[in-house]
């Protein structure tokens, strides 16, 4: 069960150049209110600005309170009442400045958000088989909600650090020269130690979140596949094969842990030692007349305000490597070319299909040929049967014709021309399916049927569920056509569930059918409602079916062998039974069709 390392979310990159430019990419997303940003940017400097005349005002207050003369301020109270108006404008301006964060987060967040789920869904099958569904789920909401906290917290905080660093430093060194060149000795091995630690951290940090990802995995894999699990019994080994990959999370985890604990101890020692002694040397100066109390109060704040900045940038960086990791990952699947087309001129079509010396390849498994030079072709209105061992290609053709992928060398004509020249959303509208295995979505029985026909009227539904002989068990249940389905239909039976998929198809009134196994995982009396129902939705229409159970095509127009890729053999049921040691004739025989 060992699988290649998806990325996960919160995952870091790079703060270089390239990482920035991803970075940036997202950040479009936020210029529609670019003018409430710009307000909120506004507020914060403002806010920062007015809060670092706080300690200034905290020093002169001393002072005055001490009996010092100053040119400004005469009394305590006039102090004492320039501080609270300070703090009042400044709360003023914090307010200002979350609610336009905010607003902007949330509004662009929101656009990034239904982007990138419309993307997703206008991606081509091809890309679906290279992703895991958790890894694209991931990317919605934990790497958007990563930038959401980037947009809203971080980069307020890198702005406000910013500005009391860029601000707070000068004013120091203007208004105390000596004291900050005592302080600016202290903060070197502080900030060599930080990087130092830091890097280390952020590694141990990253394996942490890669076996947690493993874990999770574990978790996905057992959930999706829950039957298989019960079926056999290993729910035990499950719960070990998890613990497992818990106990290496915590070991890691318990490490980093360790060294975040000594570098915290030596970040503390260190800023309040350098903040101690510079309060020590600021304490000789007044002893010595050369400095007022009120001076080194309010030094000691503004270099408690410093500090603090500087020891918080190493959170923000980390913060937004996540936020570069999240942009990065998230442009990827933005910049995938998709399938949305322009909007069409409705196209309708008869419904001729012609295959011509197709040849295919998956393109997870490029070098395996599953359609070799495949070529037959259908009239309008004519059903016609593929039938084959699994793995034959038969699944395949289905694929190709509804442009779920290309081929990689032949082309596919309907009504004579090439497929690939139609309006995408166009031609597949002309296109109805009933797979095998039928997912419903968990609303109610209405709102799947009317997915074969958005905006359908009441009565197109009911008639559609008539035709269907969906109807009677309908009407059965105590709340009718608006009766919940369940997480993909459970609360249905297979025959329910495959006689709700049929009338989605008959109301979207298809020319072309395709029946992928419709029937074969029904009991015999499911069997014969579905295939009366079948019988109703095949009438004048181009149909393809699929099927193992050779009993129900003995009534379309034309059956295909498809072997290897290729078609083996073509003819009516009684003309491929007639022929001595055909492959539909063996089939025949090992289903002991009578």
């Amino acid at each position: 069960m060992a699988k290649k390392r998806q990325e996960t979310a919160g995952e870091k990159r790079p703060l270089n150049k390239e990482g920035l430019r991803n970075f940036f990419g997202v950040f479009r997303f936020v210029l529609p209110y670019k003018w409430t940003f710009a307000l909120g940017l506004l507020a914060l400097s403002l806010s920062s600005g007015v809060l670092l005349s706080f300690p200034y005002l905290s020093g002169k207050l001393l002072d005055v309170a001490q009996g010092k003369t100053d040119p400004y301020f005469t009394t305590i109270n006039q102090i004492a009442l320039l501080m609270i108006g300070v703090l009042l404008i400044q709360g003023i301006f914090s307010y200002l400045r979350v609610f336009t964060f905010t607003y902007v987060s949330e509004h662009g967040l929101a656009d990034l958000r239904l982007q990138l789920y419309s993307k997703i869904i206008w991606l081509p099958l091809s890309f679906y088989d290279q992703r895991r569904i958790g890894e694209l789920m991931s990317r919605i909401t934990s790497d958007v909600a990563i930038l959401y906290d980037t947009f809203t917290f971080t980069l307020a905080e890198l702005l406000r650090q910013v500005l009391v660093l860029s601000i707070g430093i000068p004013l120091l060194v203007i208004l105390y020269p000596h004291l900050t060149a005592f302080m600016l000795l202290t903060f070197p091995l502080l900030i060599v130690a930080a990087l130092f630690f830091g890097k280390f951290i952020r590694k141990l940090s990253r394996k942490t979140q890669d076996q947690l990802a493993d874990a999770n995995v574990v978790v996905e894999e057992t959930l999706q596949s829950a039957t298989v699990v019960k079926a056999f019994t290993n729910e035990a080994f499950e719960i070990e094969r998890y613990q497992k990959s818990l106990g290496q999370v915590i070991a890691t985890a318990i490490r980093t842990a360790r060294f975040r604990g000594v570098f915290i101890s030596f970040t503390i020692l260190a800023l309040f030692g350098g903040i101690t002694a510079v309060g020590w040397y600021g304490a000789t100066l007044v002893q010595a007349g050369e400095l007022q109390v009120g001076a080194l109060f309010s030094f000691i704040i503004y270099t408690a305000f410093i500090g603090g900045s500087i020891a918080g940038l190493g959170d923000i960086y980390s913060q937004l490597q996540k936020a570069i990791g999240s942009s990065e990952r998230i442009l990827e699947i933005l910049n995938t070319k998709d399938e949305k087309p322009e909007e069409p001129a409705p196209i309708k079509i008869t419904g001729s299909i012609e295959f011509s010396n197709v040849h295919f390849s998956y393109p997870t498994r490029a070098d395996v040929l599953v359609l070799k030079g495949i070529s037959f072709s259908v009239k309008p209105g004519q059903k016609v049967a593929l039938v084959g061992a699994s793995g034959a290609g038969k699944s395949t053709v289905i694929n190709l014709l509804l442009q779920f992928y290309q081929p990689t060398a032949g082309v596919i004509y309907v009504d004579g021309q090439s497929i690939n020249t139609y309006n995408l959303k166009g031609y597949r509208s002309n296109l109805g399916v009933v797979p095998q295995e039928v997912i419903l979505f968990g609303g109610t029985i209405r709102e799947n049927i009317a997915y074969g026909k958005p905006g359908a009227s009441e009565e197109e539904i009911k008639v559609a569920a008539q035709k269907a002989f969906a109807w009677e068990f309908i009407a059965g249940f105590p709340d009718g056509l608006d009766t919940r389905v369940g997480d993909r239909g459970v609360k249905l039976s297979g025959g329910q569930r495959q006689r709700v998929a049929i009338a989605r198809a008959i109301l979207r009134n298809p020319t072309i059918l395709i029946l992928d196994e419709a029937t074969s995982s029904l009991d015999a009396q499911s069997e014969k409602q579905v295939q009366a129902a079948l019988e109703n939705l095949m009438q004048d229409r181009t149909t393809l079916v699929i099927a193992h159970r050779l009993s129900t095509i003995r009534q379309v127009d034309t059956i295909l062998v498809i072997n290897d890729g290729a078609v083996a053999e073509c003819g009516s049921h009684e003309e491929l039974s007639n022929r001595p040691n055909g492959i539909y004739s063996n089939l025949l025989k090992l289903q002991e069709v009578k």
